[in-house]
This record gives structure tokens, sequence and C-alpha cells, in this order.
């Protein structure tokens, strides 16, 4: 692998992995993000010098949404380390004997449940907060839906302070009874459980999140003072405080009795009610687990045994192309129904044209295929030996199904960039308005559903065209309502460009390329050609393909939009004390952190995620976590809100 590979494989697994945790919207499956994340990981091993932060092995989880309030986790939620068989499982017990200097462990083992990771906070015997996992530092408070969730009690016997991690899920029976009432509605199905669960977890109407039937179940605990150095005992307690307990968990004495356990497991997960991808295996001495500790990503003394994908054999009879949310093209494989683990399979993604070039996948040919995780379908190769001649070849489309726009063609994506086509204007629109975008107060997701559903709004222009008369026949729209709406539409007139270009939702051009084009460009950033893009500091081919593709297709619209909103462009003041220094925020702040990524971002400083020897500065609220104490580590100042505002001259 190449460097330049490696580079592209990371941004491959960043996007699989923002549908997978951001967007609930899986576009890989398990089998195929973990195989490439193993070869990523590998390169990295050989190649320690040429990391990139941006790499998923230097992160856990991915960034989160922007629809709820961000809460930093007291200690870090970790992923755990995959093995996929009986060797590599007798490897990782082989590293943990010699990190640790034993021989022999007792292990503490879980099934591994599929759905959404969720940390509830107790103090004081109460539930205080229910934080989804988000990148393992900061996660999303959805504490008014985890209240409707029976099984998460809403006090508890302990009265410390405690983290309590668990699983969210959906059981299958559930499951099938929402899809089948979603499809009654026409409303899209969920893919698998584990997205149900998430997309349930994630409702800002928490009503909708009570009638989803979720079910927590604890697996851990982040902070806990609780004296007790046996794991499997200290689970045992936790779920005594009222808590589903799993009837699977057990302790394993050796490697045997873990093989054994496993293929206990396989047999079961099918008549198992709730989805299971695998097993958890963690040394159960806890004074053991602190000395082995953790990578920069996972606890040495923790992994997940994952279970086999099933093969069948199925005839791939034409493809379909499938126009996701974002204008993602993905074909999909028609194929002749084929029965696995109980369920008929007719459908599996192929992901992208360049995996059906590398496979040589033809329509006609017989194709091994699995069911990875339970759920997805994938295809995994062509059986040339039963070819007769009379299949064909695969076509790359060059206009997007839908509404037969030119298509953006890249190498592993194809994506339709009008932002008028019927497969993605409600997505669009809700961007438009989305807290980084316009930020349009009073005009968010839920509300932009209704007025789409209803025919009020059906493009991006029609926002703007709103008045008390289209909310007429509206349930629930009285008219201080309606007014915070218009009021909120209005207050977009003269908002910063880099807002007004981050809201067209332009592939591969977020909020820092945004402002680039805002300061590069001005206003005529939507007619340069693609020499100009390229030659933006940090802009690469695909970003400037990309504008040039976007900037064609919605030329008329752009236009439009910028006469009705007259955007201005701000400069960024270079004398200031903070120019080109790193900040990072941390902790409960008194305003919104978008105040001041916006405030110290206009005086020319850089904002990241995490505090390493590469930051200058952390701005800290209260309750600040894991952030606080690395930069107390490193010795980086930190600033209070008030020594900021100083400095800024605020």
């Amino acid at each position: 692998m190449t460097n330049e590979e490696y580079l592209q494989n990371i941004q491959i697994l960043n996007l699989w992995a923002k549908h997978y945790y951001v967007l609930d919207d899986p576009i890989a499956t398990d089998e195929e993000y973990d195989k490439l994340y193993k070869e990523v990981q590998k390169y990295e091993e050989e190649n320690p010098q040429k990391i990139s932060k941006d790499s998923p092995t230097q992160r856990v989880g991915d960034v989160t949404i922007e629809s709820f309030n961000k809460q930093e986790h007291i200690e870090r939620m970790w992923s755990l380390e995959d093995v996929f068989n009986e060797d590599e499982m007798q490897e990782w017990i082989n590293k943990v004997s010699r990190a640790s200097n034993f021989s022999k462990f007792i292990f503490s083992v879980d099934p591994k449940f599929d759905g959404a990771s969720l940390s509830l906070l107790y103090e004081n015997g109460e539930l205080q907060k229910a934080i989804t996992r988000g990148d393992g530092l900061i996660g999303e408070d959805v504490t008014h839906n985890a209240r409707t969730i029976k099984s998460i009690p809403l006090t508890i016997p302990y009265k410390e302070r405690i983290e309590i991690r668990g699983e969210c899920v959906i059981s299958k029976h559930d499951f099938e009874s929402l899809n089948n009432e979603r499809l009654k509605l026409d409303q899209p199905i969920f893919a698998n459980p584990r997205n149900a669960a998430a997309g349930s977890l994630r409702q800002l109407d928490s009503k909708i999140t009570a009638n989803r039937k979720l079910q927590f179940i604890p697996w851990g605990v982040g902070y806990c003072t609780i004296q007790e150095n046996n794991f499997f005992n200290l689970m045992e307690l936790i779920r005594s405080f009222g808590f589903i307990k799993s009837p699977l968990s057990r302790i394993c004495n050796n490697e045997n009795e873990i093989q054994q356990t496993y293929k206990e497991y396989i047999e079961k997960r099918q008549d198992y009610n709730i989805m299971l991808d695998g097993m958890v295996i963690r040394i159960n001495d806890i004074s053991l687990q602190k000395v082995l500790g953790f990578t920069i990503k996972a606890p040495r003394f923790a992994c997940a045994y994952k279970f086999p994908a099933t093969e069948k054999r199925a005839k791939l009879l034409d493809i379909t192309l499938q126009v996701g949310r974002s204008g993602v093209i993905t074909p999909v494989a028609e194929l002749e129904s084929v029965l696995i683990d109980g369920a008929n399979i007719s459908r599996a993604t192929l992901h992208n044209f360049d995996e059906i070039r590398k496979k040589d996948i033809k329509i006609g040919d017989h194709v091994l295929l699995i069911r990875s995780g339970d759920v997805i379908p994938k295809i995994i190769k062509p059986i040339k030996e039963l070819r007769n001649g009379s299949e064909k070849e695969i076509i790359k489309p060059t206009n997007c199904p839908i509404c037969n726009s030119k298509l953006l063609i890249e190498e592993k994506l194809i994506k339709c960039q009008n932002i008028d086509c019927k497969a993605r204007i409600k997505n669009t629109l809700i961007h438009f308005v989305s807290k980084n975008a316009l930020d349009i107060e009073g005009l968010g997701k839920s509300i932009i559903e209704i007025l789409y559903t209803n025919n009020k709004i059906e493009k991006i222009e029609d926002i703007y065209s709103l008045n008390s008369d289209s909310f007429e026949g509206l349930e629930g729209f009285k008219d201080k309502k309606i007014n915070n709406i218009i009021e909120g539409i209005e207050g977009t007139k003269n908002s910063p460009l880099w807002r007004f270009i981050n809201a067209l939702g332009i592939e591969h051009i977020g909020q820092g390329a945004s402002k680039k084009l805002a300061l590069v460009f001005g206003l005529d950033f939507y007619a340069k050609s693609y020499d100009d893009y390229l030659n933006i500091d940090g802009f690469g081919e695909e970003m400037a393909n990309s504008l040039v593709e976007f900037c064609s297709v919605n030329k008329e619209r752009i236009e439009y939009l910028l006469e009705k909103i007259q955007p201005t462009i701000e400069t960024i003041q270079t004398n200031s004390q903070i120019a080109n220094k790193t900040f990072v925020l941390t902790g409960t702040l008194s305003k919104p952190r978008e105040y001041y990524k916006e405030l110290l971002e206009k005086n020319g400083a850089t904002i990241s995620s995490s505090v390493s020897k590469k930051t200058d500065f952390v701005l800290c609220g209260e309750n600040a976590g894991s952030k606080l104490k690395k930069a107390q580590e490193l010795e980086i100042q930190i600033l209070s809100e008030e020594e900021i505002l100083k400095i800024l001259g605020e």
C-alpha cells in the first residue's frame, strides 16, 4: 500500500464511519470495514511516522451530529480490538500474557449486542445524564430520550457518582413490527436492528423514542468508585440495581472454555431475540486491567470475538441504482432469492462501481454471498468457473436515475449533485437550516419534515417564500411559533458567506473549506474553474471536481439564494494575539461552543478536537474531564472564558 492509497483508504473509512455512526445509513458492511481497517492498521504499524491524524485508528467512533447538546464523558468510552478466529483469539491472549507477565487468566465473557452504545451518569442514586458514545470523549446528551426507556431505572440504590455503560437495542420481533408499520406509512425502513436502535435514540421528539421499545443492557462502567476487583461480580452488582440481566454472561477459566462458549453463542444467536454479532472477552481481574491499560484506541485487557459470516451462492439477475439521502449512487444487486439463516435474501449492496470493477462482477454471474452481522447481505466474488458467455458488463452511470442530472464521478464515489433531486431534497433542506449551516432558529429537522411532507416546501428556494398563510391547516402551529420561524428565516439575511456555502451541502466541502472559499473568492466562489479551486491551499482534485460539478448543476439556484440572503464576507484579524494558535475547547461553557469557535477562528486561531503537544491553549469551562487532565500533564496554558474574552477585547 502506498501512502496515497493509505490516505484514500482513510477517507473511505471515515465516510463509512460517518454513515454508520452519524447518519444511521450504512453504506458498507461490518466485514468490509473491518478488512479495510486492518489494512490501514498494518500500514501504520509498518510506517508509524506517517500515521495520519484523521485515521480511524486514532479515534473511537466518529463525530457527533449537531441536533443535540454535546457532553463530555467523565471516563472515555473505548472501542474494542476485534478478533475473527481461533488463531487470532490465541494471539490476543499471548499479547496479554507478554504485557502482564502472567500465563493464566480468568476471563469474563459477555454477548456482544448489536445496538447503540450509551453511558448513563448517576449521582446520589438519580439518573443525571444519558450520553451516546460520540467520539469516545464527547457524545450527545440524549437524556430526555433515555428517560422513556423502561429498562433504564431513573433511580438506583447506589448513591455515589457512577457511569454505567451499556447497549441500547431493539428486539428482532419489535424491529420487524417497526418496519412493517413504517411500510404502511410509506416511510423508509431501517436496514437492521442496530440502526433502528441508534435512530430511535437520536429522536428530537422523545415520544417517538418511547414508542420504539428500546432496551438497555449494561456491559461495563466508566467512572466508578465501587471497591470490587472481580469484573464479573461488579457487573452482577450493577445489574442488581434494576437493569436487564444477561443470561449468556459467564466466567471462562481458559482458552478451551472460551472456544466452547463461542460455539454455543453461534448456535444460539439465530433463535436469540436480540441481535448478536460476537462476544466480548475481558480479563476478569480489575487490578490487572489497570496494569494492562489502553492503547490509543482500545483497552489491552478486552477484545471482541466476532462471529463468522454465513456464505451462500446466488445468481445476479440485474443491477439497480439506489440514490441515497446525500445523493450518493449505490449499485444494488438484484438476486435470485436465496435462504440465509432463515431470511430470504434477494438484494445485496455492491457499494460502488470500483468494487464491481475490481471483483469483475457481471450481470448473470453466480456470486458468493454472505450475510454479515446477521443482516446486511454482501457479494464476496463471482464464481467465474460457472460463466457461459451470456454474462453482461455492468456499465457505470453518467446521469442520475431519478432526476437525470449529470453525476459527480470519482473512483469510489458517484453522486448526484442536484440538490433538487427528489431522492435527496428533504435531507438537503434539513442540512441547509441546521446549526452549522444557516442555523435558522425555529426551523429544525422536525419542522422541515412536516413542511416537506405537507408539500409546503419542495426545494431550498421555497424556504424564502414561506409566510403565515403557508402554515394554514398544520396542527400545532400557533401565531407565536409561526412568527418565530419567519423571523428566523429573515434573520439569515446578511449571514456570513461561509455559512451559506456550507449550507449548500457540497460533497467534500465542509466548514473549514467553506471558510477558505469565502475568504479567497468571496461572492464569486461558484463561478471559478477547476484550476482556481485547486490552487487553494489544502484543496485536492476531488474537492475541485466536486465544486465544478455542483456549481454547474446548481448555478441558477446559487445566484437566486445569494440575492435573497446577501451574505457578508468576514475577515480574519491576523494581528490577533491568538493568530495561528491551536485551541481545544472542553467543559461546559456559558455560551454555545459554536460562539467561541467562530470567535476564535475569526481571530486567526485553529480549533482542534483533541489535546496534543501541538495544542497552544485549552479553553476550559465547568466539569471538564480528560482533556483538561491531559492539558495539565502536557503543561498547556488553560484559559477561562473571561480570560479569552479579555485577550480578544470582547
